[in-house]
Formats: structure tokens, C-alpha cells, sequence
């Protein structure tokens, strides 16, 4: 397995554009409508936000999805869609307009908006700029670009990741492009991912594979706590690899599993380290559990506690906070065994040691924890289970940017 060049748009048969059309800016600079598009139609798998509240684009598209096929994707920013006076009619009229502008049917299309829960969505500008973003599809890498910056928010990076392995003698790829920044506290994924890949796998093993992934990847990032009402992330494999099928769980679904979760694991950290004003990439590995899902909710509590983030926001070497998000987790552990300690690409220092606090260099921690990615390490000994999950710190930043985001 390699990384390659291309996102959502390194496989064989995806084209990808994006386009300004003014969903809610008017700043020509900003680009809010993504479409997607195989040469094939696909095998399709997605899986959504548990949030009791869901917006139209996810039943529209879980509608669409029921016989497990799709042909390519219609996004926009700015606006989510939610909570709106004709959200379902406008989000079916979104994949109309996909369908008429790219010669296909509206039933082959998925779904999705992102942005401001509540406001009415500007269909109009997006009846106005579908066939732009239609026109400009290409299969090139700034396809893959357009469509990624054309799905940003709040987000202050582009997302996009692709790798290429061989299956059966066959060159497979996969790639995705992906937002999120605020909102994010995912129980299913993150709050846009869309995967595409070539290689031919039906869509019960392609639903198997994204339904593994998923929990050890998307559902261990938290920015904030608030699960959104948008969240989707969704696989598409066309087949154009002409690789063996995969239709069980052999070696070659092994492989491409492992592909999948190397590429949602990655989209996963960078989506964490762009949390909204974030500073630096949390990073927390509780070791030797009783059991994986006990380590990810203590891991899950530490990267997901205000008084944590707010610590490693202001470089503070504060221990105790970890511990005691650990303590509220409602995960089994014994705190007279916990070690915990700091770590960055300039070192390391050991912080606590059975439960009690160790004598340490305020200074060098103070380094330690001043650098782009922080890990928090937390030694349990009780077992022979792991979990890694990730998070950002809470800078003033974030306040100012959802004090003013409407």
C-alpha cells in the first residue's frame, strides 16, 4: 500500500469539480457545491449521525442507498439543510438537479449539505450553478480539489488522501476527500466523508468493510462534544480495477480493509488537529485495558474534557484533569495503577505513576506540550486491550468563531 496523488479523484472513473454558486456567501473566492461522479455506476455503503435529529439530505439519501447502488454525489456548504422550512423537497430537487445536469437518474445520487441549521436553503443558486459544476468535472487532481475546498466550512485546510495497493494482480485505489472542524463528536463518522475507490467488491462486503472502519477511526475524534445533525460518510466502488470480485472476507478483503481504515484514520487525526481554533492535534493512547471498548470511552473522555483541552491550549502539564476525566468515563479501571505521561516530538515526561503524581520539570513539559501534536499516554496495567483517540485543544478562538458563525 502507497500514498498517491488525487483524492477523490485518483481512482479509475471518478471525476470530481466544484464551484462558487452562493449557497450563503457571496464571495466569489468560496466554493460550495462539490459533485461527484463515476464512469460506472457503483457500489454504494454510507453510514450516518446518531443524533435524534437528522437533516433531509441523510433520508433523502438513505432512501436513495436502499438497493445498495449510486452513481456520484451532490454537496453543498454554506447552508445544512436542517431544521428548514423545505429541506426534504429541496435536498430530492439537489439530486434532480445533479440527475438532469449530468444525464443520469436522481435516484443515483447522494446527498449531503453542510453549514447553518435552521435557515432556508438557497436552492436557487444551486439550480444556477449545477451545470458549472457538471461542466467542470474532470478526473484530474483538481477535480479532486475543487470538490474538497467546495465541501469546507469552518475547516482552514483542504482534506484529501489517497492509496493505491494491488489486488489479485490488480492496481486498486482508493481515495476520499472529507470536512469537518466544529460540531464534531461523531457516532458514526465524521461530519462529510466521501470514499471512492475502484475496486470491485459488492456492496454487502463494501458496507462489512466501511461498518469495521468506521468505530476505530471517525467515531474516536471529538472537537467539542456536539454530534451533528449532517454527519455522513459514504464508500463508492466502481469496479474499473477489474480486480478478483470480493465477495467475502478473504485475503483480499483484509488488505482492502486495511487500505480503508489507513485512509480514515489519517482524515480522521487531520480532521482533529483542524478542530475550530485549534492550536495542536490531542492525541490520547490508553494502553493495557480490560477491554478495547472500555480504553476508547477513557480515551474518549480525556480528548473530549474542556478542562484538558483547556490545559493543553495553555501548554499546562495538569495531570490531574486527565485522571479525573478518566474517573467519569463510566469505564471500568483501577486509578492506584494509572501512569500517565506527556509526549511531543521534542520528548517526553512521566507525569503520574500509580495514581500519584511524579516530580517533574515544569519547563520541559511545558515544551513538550507547546508543539503541533501532543500525546497524552495513559499506562493502565489491567490488560492487554488499546484504544487511540483524538481531539484539539479549546483556544479562545474557538468561542470567538461559534460566537459569530451565523
Amino acid at each position: 500500500m502507497k500514498q498517491i496523488n488525487g483524492g477523490v479523484t485518483a481512482a479509475k472513473g471518478f471525476r470530481a469539480w466544484g464551484v462558487h454558486c452562493g449557497v450563503k456567501s457571496k464571495k466569489a473566492d468560496k466554493k460550495d457545491l462539490a459533485l461527484i461522479l463515476s464512469d460506472q455506476e457503483c457500489a454504494a455503503a454510507a453510514v450516518y449521525t446518531m443524533n435524534r435529529v437528522k437533516a433531509a439530505p441523510l433520508y433523502v439519501t438513505m432512501e436513495h442507498l436502499e438497493d445498495g447502488t449510486a452513481w456520484g454525489v451532490a454537496a453543498n456548504s454554506g447552508n445544512a439543510n436542517a431544521c428548514c422550512p423545505m429541506s426534504h423537497e429541496y435536498a430530492e430537487e439537489m439530486a434532480r438537479l445533479a440527475a438532469r445536469a449530468t444525464g443520469r437518474a436522481p435516484a443515483g445520487f447522494v446527498v449531503a449539505s453542510t453549514g447553518v441549521i435552521g435557515q432556508t436553503l438557497n436552492i436557487a443558486a444551486i439550480r444556477a450553478g449545477m451545470p458549472a459544476a457538471a461542466a467542470g468535472l474532470t478526473a484530474g487532481p483538481e477535480g479532486s480539489d475543487a470538490a474538497a475546498r467546495a465541501i469546507m466550512t469552518t475547516d482552514t485546510v483542504k482534506k484529501e488522501l489517497a492509496f493505491s495497493l494491488t489486488l489479485g494482480g490488480k492496481e486498486v485505489t482508493l481515495g476520499a476527500i472529507a470536512k469537518g472542524s466544529g460540531m464534531i463528536h461523531p457516532n458514526m463518522g465524521t461530519m462529510l466523508c466521501f470514499v471512492t475507490t475502484d475496486c470491485a467488491i459488492t456492496r454487502e462486503m463494501l458496507s462489512e468493510a466501511l461498518r469495521e472502519v468506521v468505530p476505530r477511526t471517525f467515531n474516536r475524534v471529538t472537537v467539542d462534544g456536539d454530534t451533528s445533525t449532517n454527519d455522513m460518510c459514504l464508500a463508492l466502488a466502481n469496479g474499473m480495477a477489474g480486480n478478483p470480485l470480493i465477495e467475502w472476507k478473504d485475503e483480499d478483503y483484509s488488505a482492502f480493509l486495511a487500505a480503508l481504515e489507513e485512509l480514515c484514520r489519517q482524515l480522521a487525526r487531520s480532521i482533529a488537529g483542524d478542530g475550530e481554533g485549534a492550536s495542536r492535534l490531542i492525541t490520547c493512547a490508553v494502553r493495557e485495558a480490560r477491554s478495547e471498548e472500555s480504553a476508547e470511552r477513557l480515551a474518549k473522555a480525556v480528548v473530549g474534557s474542556s478542562l484538558v483541552k483547556a490545559a493543553m491550549f495553555g501548554a499546562d502539564a495538569n495531570w490531574g484533569r486527565v485522571l479525573c476525566a478518566m474517573g467519569y468515563s463510566k469505564a471500568p479501571f483501577r486509578p492506584e495503577y494509572v501512569d500517565i505521561s506527556f509526549s511531543s516530538a521534542v520528548g517526553a515526561v512521566a507525569v503520574c505513576r500509580g495514581g500519584m503524581g511524579l516530580d517533574f520539570d515544569e519547563e520541559a513539559a511545558r515544551s513538550i506540550l507547546s508543539q503541533d501534536e501532543v500525546v497524552i499516554d495513559v499506562h493502565l496495567h489491567e490488560g492487554e486491550h488499546e484504544a487511540t483517540c483524538w481531539g484539539c485543544d479549546l483556544t479562545y478562538d474557538y468561542v470567538k468563531i461559534n460566537g459569530d458563525y451565523r
